[in-house]
């Protein structure tokens, strides 16, 4: 600034209030300003601005995987929510790596942004992170004390909708893929589905626990239900849109064996591709969007108003979304 108004021939005061409260300056001396500025290519320090005045308009936001289309439903409603309240949102990418989450938390304490957003690591053992002033919402994970704040979704409720989709549509030899058990998420979808099997008389439901949520494991999930007889099950709930989209890819590789004329299947998650994969897949759908937003909002709260705002945990719903693997040719694209 002290060179931006050396340059202008101005205080710095004058160029602190052309950039902060324009309505100070005349508009010969702000156009003087803003050209220097242009010439010289000063970009402010919100960061060092921030320290002085004690105050930041950064939110930070830890998110386990962008690589999965949730966690960038989950950005895009946090960001939304935070732009109407003049603030700017920062989103850091873990790759679901416990340390390297743990340094992205640390970097956005050290930064002093207003708060932090959280979709921590799913398999990692419930902890306390590493934050101690700087207010701190979860998405997508129960709270682990009664400190914070945090939005979920009803994984037990998603799981029962997607088996009782398949019972709806008169499957009655299920099969349960998804695993490994440890991650919460996949624990209560078995749940859901177990509930739902448990009403409906004459449906049965075996699981095949895999060693993770991905297209391979979905694919070995498939062949091990093709190497024991695919006509044991006339469908799969799968606990993940990638691991559909796996057994999908195996049963499509045998002779005369149709999805779902043989076979119906139903994701979760409702990643952005499922719709435009060979068999669109029917899935559950989490509201990424609105649990962004809802954070946000806790978050916002925590910061305006410390000390008032009071810890919970808000669970909302998730829908199905029907698609081909399960309805065949009854489903048409938009």
């Amino acid at each position: 600034m002290a060179d931006v108004a050396r340059h202008a021939g101005v205080a710095i005061g004058t160029v602190s209030n052309t950039l902060n409260n324009p309505d100070k300056v005349s508009e010969s001396t702000r156009r003087r300003v803003l050209a220097s500025i242009a010439e010289l290519g000063f970009v402010r320090n919100d960061a060092a601005r921030s320290l002085a005045a004690g105050s930041s308009t950064t939110v930070g936001l830890v998110l386990a995987d962008l690589d999965n289309s949730f966690f960038v439903d989950i950005a895009r409603g946090a960001e939304s929510l935070l732009r109407q309240h003049g603030m700017n949102l920062l989103i850091a990418n873990t790759d679901v790596d416990p340390a390297r989450e743990q340094r992205n938390l640390e970097l956005f304490e050290e930064s002093r942004v207003a708060g932090i957003l959280i979709a921590p690591t799913p398999w990692v053992a419930p902890r306390l992170p590493a934050v101690r002033s700087t207010p701190l919402v979860y998405v997508n994970a129960e709270p682990i004390d009664a400190l914070h704040s945090g939005v979920v979704v009803d994984e037990r409720q998603g799981g029962y909708l997607a088996a009782r989709h398949l019972i709806d549509l008169g499957r009655t030899r299920l099969a349960f893929v998804g695993g490994p058990f440890l991650l919460n998420a996949v624990a209560a979808r078995h749940e859901g589905a177990l509930r739902a099997v448990a009403e409906s008389t004459g449906v049965t439901l075996e699981t095949i626990e895999t060693r993770g949520v991905n297209i391979p494991h979905g694919r070995q999930a498939a062949r091990d239900i093709v190497d024991g007889g695919a006509g044991r099950f006339d469908g799969v709930v799968a606990a993940s849109d990638l691991l559909a989209i796996g057994c999908i890819q195996v049963f499509d590789e045998q002779p005369g064996f149709n999805v779902p004329a043989d076979l119906a299947i139903t994701g979760y998650d409702n990643n952005h591709f499922v719709s435009e994969s060979a068999t669109p897949v029917s899935t559950i759908a989490q509201p990424g969007e609105e649990m962004g937003r809802v954070a946000a909002q806790m978050l916002i709260n925590q910061i305006v108003e410390p000390g008032t705002a009071l810890p919970r945990t808000v669970a909302l719903v998730p829908h199905l979304i029907a698609r081909r693997s399960t309805l065949g040719e009854a489903w048409r694209r938009d």
